[in-house]
């Protein structure tokens, strides 16, 4: 049975799907450039700190010296992130002789930057005039409880509230999520029941994925969308910053971030203002560096009885999804793992591998230091289950072959490897499988080696 699995890429992947002449659009901001710099891999970025006051190009060759032998692999890996995102570009000399420079706006920025400090994009109101704000405490909590709203309309509309969101938001937001036919309520997709076993930060990244792409049907350019976005990842967490100084566009996005408990919206006597949350400030990270640990709830007993200690809705919604809820009391659901609530969960497109990693993540504090978290023959159960009922596994893919060399097709296997596109390979015949949703960017690498 094929599998759908939801990617949730973060902006500086989004960034670099951008054209070339967007992408320099946005290196006009400082901002920008800094949280692309902050977002690259270790080699990439001491290799654009090395670049960042050398002004003629560097052979591809000289370059390649710079990292010890046997880190060749790591080295082509930053260097194709650098090109992506056009902090280098490619240049060729009369005898086609590959070179990299630094893209000059990113240049000129970055050096303004580590001389002068840079400065806020907008400076936050004295506390003279907006009085006693809100604590970080208080603003994690505002931003979980809009967070959880929002995924409990998309679980059920009934749970929340009508008018909640504007309809053309959760159009947005509901799409590959949800599905509807004439005349009947809208359900969870496959990719719908996986959002909801995600981080919340892989979740955050897929709806702001789905948001920033759709700019361009609401007559906002993505570029100034993602610009913004990056912005706010530089505020202060809890300062309050006027809404006098944002655009239109940034107007409107503002009220829908505050629907997502990306920043809370106050209202002063004569000035309005937000303030940005964790959510808000986190977004410029990776979702490694970004993942927060929090306290979990779940204990799994070896007998396959599940409790979990939650006042929250839209845990037990989740725990639904895959669990039998036998009773739940007002701070406790209590439930039990069956072959036939993990079977129902498989049918919806979970995997078993999402079902144990929610389990090991949201593991209650009494139970999340042992090891393991939840009992290894749950774990096992679960994966038996899903092997008998899935058999073969069907995965959309390219096959490469006829490579010229053998050191081109080991360039390949490396990239496809790195950066997890690669299914098989034969390095007696030179052919390679990767992903099928990865065959423009391999393309794009073979064209670039040619």
């Amino acid at each position: 049975m094929p599998q759908v699995m939801v990617v949730a890429r973060n902006f500086m992947d989004m960034v670099a799907a951008l054209p070339a002449s967007k992408l320099d659009m946005l290196y006009d901001s400082a901002f920008i450039c800094e949280a692309v710099l902050r977002s690259l891999p270790p080699l990439a970025k001491k290799y654009a700190l090395q670049m960042l006051y050398v002004l003629a190009p560097v052979t591809a060759t000289a370059m390649e010296e710079w990292v010890r032998e046997g880190y060749a692999a790591k080295h082509r890996v930053a260097i194709d992130k650098l090109l992506q995102l056009r902090v280098f570009v490619e240049v060729r000399d009369k005898r086609k002789e590959v070179s990299y420079q630094m893209n000059h706006k990113f240049q000129d920025n970055m050096q303004k930057y580590l001389v002068d400090g840079g400065c806020l994009p907008r400076e936050p109101i004295p506390l003279s005039i907006t009085g006693r704000l809100p604590s970080s405490a208080d603003l994690e909590t505002y931003a979980l409880d809009q967070w959880e709203c929002f995924l409990l309309q998309l679980i059920n509309s009934s749970q929340v509230e009508k008018g909640s969101f504007s309809s053309s938001m959760m159009k947005t937001f509901q799409r590959g999520l949800l599905s509807s036919r004439d005349g009947e309520a809208p359900k969870l997709t496959e990719n719908g029941f996986q959002f909801l076993l995600m981080e919340t930060n892989a979740q955050l990244w897929y709806i702001m994925r789905e948001y920033i792409s759709s700019a361009e049907e609401r007559g906002v350019d993505p570029t100034e969308l993602i610009s913004f976005l990056l912005e706010l990842s530089f505020h202060y967490l809890g300062a309050a910053y006027s809404l006098n100084t944002l655009t239109d566009v940034q107007r409107v996005a503002i009220k829908d971030l505050a629907v997502l408990g990306l920043v809370k919206l106050q209202q002063g006597r004569k000035d309005s203002w937000f303030l940005p949350t964790q959510l808000a400030t986190n977004l410029s990270a990776s979702l490694s560096d970004s993942s927060s640990s929090k306290e979990g709830f779940v204990v799994v007993e070896t007998n396959f009885r599940l409790y979990a200690y939650s006042t929250s809705k839209l845990h037990c919604e989740i725990l639904r999804l895959f669990s039998r809820v036998e009773y739940q009391l007002p701070n406790l659901v209590v439930g039990a793992i069956t072959k036939e609530s993990i079977y129902g969960a498989f049918e919806n497109g979970i995997t078993a591998e999402q079902i144990i990693s929610f389990l090991k993540q949201n593991a209650h504090p009494r139970v999340a230091d042992k090891i393991p978290a939840v009992p290894e023959n749950v774990t096992d159960q679960i994966r038996l289950w899903e092997s008998d009922r899935n058999r073969v596994e069907m995965i959309p893919s390219h096959l490469y072959e006829d490579f010229p060399s053998k050191e081109w097709f080991e360039q390949c296997c490396d990239h496809a490897r790195d950066h997890g596109y690669l299914l098989w390979e034969d390095s007696r015949r030179m052919r390679l499988i990767v992903r099928g949703e990865f065959h423009s960017e391999m393309r794009e690498f073979l064209r670039r080696q040619r």
